[in-house]
């Protein structure tokens, strides 16, 4: 099972995070995307398979092409993910802060 962990690990790779940015913009085809980014077609398939098994992008086959987009469901995830984390850090900073008050009362 692949978890939102996996998918931050798949945007470490600078051609995938730009695959993702493109398509956040819009839905997009592969020789769309491949004519936008410093890679083949392959190479542009099988960045966009890695990120459709950890749950960020989805395809729908439109005539002979297919579509690919960002997937809501995984992004959302994704970003609960990482707003566990950010929360965590504001608690530890306020905690810090409130400490720096009390000592220096």
């Amino acid at each position: 099972m692949q978890t939102y962990g996996d998918a931050i690990g798949v945007l470490g790779d600078p051609t995938r995070r730009a695959i993702f940015e493109l398509l956040s913009e819009q839905p997009s085809s592969v020789g769309d995307l491949a004519a936008l980014v410093p890679v083949s077609r392959p190479a542009v398939s099988q960045h966009l398979k890695v990120m459709k098994d950890v749950g960020l992008v989805l395809d729908e086959r439109e005539g002979t092409r297919r579509i690919y987009r960002l997937d809501p469901d995984g992004v959302a995830e994704m970003r609960a993910y990482l707003d566990r984390f950010w929360h965590l850090a504001l608690a530890g900073f306020k905690r810090h802060v409130e400490l720096q008050r009390e000592e220096s009362t």
